[in-house]
């Protein structure tokens, strides 16, 4: 199987960089702003723009305050087809999302799926100001009408391919590569 890299560990730190002051500047500050990740590997992504957001506003010890983690396991709509995982605990900043604004953090956006059922799960919390989704790679191919507000990398894919996030929080390597497909 043909294996092919598209984004290095520096280049993925650069993307999270860009994503991180595309928030900030799209939420005029950092005021009344929460990230949200999907477990597994939005959680660490989301963190890791905390940090970033944090840092760029001046308040590096903020950054805890600005982020949690939102599991979606039981608002997915292939529960019954036998995809399972176990969930993973939700945790939400002490200020709550109430009239904040939700960064949705993930690390492919495909069908959008996902996302919908992130949704769902978001309004079982509480009622945010707005929603917006940011993702390192969205690689197409939209089953619902989904769109992220922050990209890290468009990366048009054929549906035979699959995308491999790697992080060194839960991988050990910071990577983006596909596989399959065309040789």
């Amino acid at each position: 199987m043909t294996q092919r890299t598209v984004l290095d560990a520096a280049d993925l730190q650069r993307a999270l960089t860009r994503i991180a002051h595309e928030i900030i500047e799209s939420n005029k500050g950092t005021d009344d702003l929460v990230l949200l990740g999907i477990p597994r590997r939005g959680t660490p992504l989301a963190r890791r723009l905390a940090a970033q957001i944090a840092a760029i506003d001046g308040h590096p010890e903020r950054a805890g305050d600005l982020v949690g983690s939102l599991d979606i396991t039981m608002y997915r709509d292939d529960l019954r087809s036998g995809t399972y995982r176990a969930p993973e605990p939700t945790t939400i900043p002490a200020a709550g999302i109430d009239a904040k604004t939700v960064v949705l953090v993930d690390d492919v956006l495909y069908s959008g799926r996902t996302i919908r059922a992130a949704l769902d799960a978001l309004a079982d919390l509480g009622r945010p100001a707005r929603v917006r989704l940011a993702v390192l790679v969205d690689r197409g191919h939209r089953e619902l009408p989904i769109r992220a507000d922050h990209v890290g990398k468009n990366l048009p894919t054929s549906s035979s391919e699959r995308v491999n996030v790697t992080l060194a929080e839960i991988d050990g390597s910071d990577a983006v590569t596909i596989s399959g497909g065309r040789g």
